[in-house]
């Protein structure tokens, strides 16, 4: 019975070593080749480059003006392996201060989630979710922020390609899509 007990704390403590915590950087810098990233239970913003990112930030494009919150979450189960990452929100108000949209009350399983780093280190991405998603409302919000300029950020949004399930000929999406605008952290 102790060999038995001994050979299974052995396997568990194997099977555990396989799996290491990673930082973000690394995982980014791998990612347009996975099979060369490293077996990872937990991918850390070790160098905290998520940081940078976190709060509140503002601007205006096309007479909207557009606030967005974001918040570092750690250890965030996604599948079989535990992240740090952003979690966003946004309020758009129109020039006659009605809100469009906001979901600054949403949940954070509903929010916007991070996607990652770039390879180039460069930009963050984050998953976006708007209000019409039949019309393909959703995609990759990019996050530019120069060392140079740390309370500006550029943003980008780039909704996703795929096949619309109603009639969406006059639609616009939620974040304005392909064009960069920036934001100033409040």
């Amino acid at each position: 019975m102790k060999k038995i007990i001994i050979n299974l704390i052995a396997f568990v403590s194997i099977g555990l070593a396989k799996a290491q915590t990673v930082s973000l950087e690394e995982m980014a810098k791998c990612s347009s080749e996975p099979s060369t990233c490293p077996k990872a239970d937990y991918i850390k913003d070790i160098n905290h480059l998520l940081d940078k990112y976190t709060g509140t930030w503002k601007g205006s494009y096309e007479g909207k003006t557009y606030v967005f919150n974001f918040i570092k979450r750690e250890k965030l189960k996604k599948g079989l392996i535990s992240e740090d990452l952003l979690i966003g929100r946004v309020k758009i108000i129109n020039q006659q201060g009605i809100v469009e949209f906001d979901n600054f009350n949403t949940p954070d399983e509903k929010a916007s989630w991070g996607y990652g780093l770039q390879k180039n280190l460069r930009a963050y991405t984050v998953y976006f979710f708007g209000g019409k998603l039949s019309c393909i409302d959703y995609g990759l919000l990019y996050l530019f922020i120069k060392p140079e300029r740390p309370h500006q950020m550029k943003i980008l949004f780039l909704p996703s390609y795929d096949i619309t399930t109603q009639d969406c000929r006059d639609f616009k999406t939620t974040l304005p899509s392909g064009k960069g605008f920036t934001l100033t952290k409040q």
